[in-house]
């Protein structure tokens, strides 16, 4: 008999291989999304604020991937949190109802206080949007230095 203890996702999303987390390759996180009813329009197309959440689901579970659950970092750092301060997003293909895409995240710069990532969501090979997302980090609404261990574990870029 299989004791499932050990392949049971967790309440926090955490299991064997990580289905719901995705996955890092190198310094890259690879999420797989599925699209439902609820993240399309009139038209069965993915609605373009539906790809905001898909892209904010990569950038948490980037950080989670790398072991660092913002959850933990509000809890344990004094509220430390991560704030949206710029995005340029382009826009390319549709999505449709059904579809499994990839939400693809990677660091790519890295100051004091701020993080710019690059993010793509793909259906297969197409990209069907790309974004640049600075995102700063906050404590008590002012800006504070990115933790030393969370640049580590980002691998921070040159």
């Amino acid at each position: 008999m299989n004791d499932t203890r050990e392949t049971s996702p967790s309440p926090r999303g955490e299991g064997q291989g990580g289905a719901l987390s995705g996955h890092l390759q190198g310094g890259t996180h690879i999420l797989p999304i599925r699209v439902y009813y609820e993240d399309t329009d009139f038209s069965a197309r993915v609605y373009h604020a539906s790809y905001l959440r898909f892209m904010e689901r990569g950038r948490t579970e980037l950080l989670r991937a790398a072991e660092v659950a913002q959850s933990d970092l509000h809890a344990q750092m004094g509220g430390l949190a991560f704030v949206v301060r710029k995005m340029v997003i382009d826009f390319l293909g549709a999505a449709l109802m059904d579809d499994v895409l990839t939400v693809v995240t990677r660091p790519k710069d890295m100051r004091g206080a701020s993080m710019t990532l690059f993010q793509e969501v793909r259906r297969g090979e197409d990209v069907l949007v790309t974004a640049e997302v600075t995102v700063a980090a906050v404590r008590n609404g002012r800006a504070v230095r990115i933790p030393d261990h969370l640049r580590a574990a980002l691998g921070e870029p040159a």
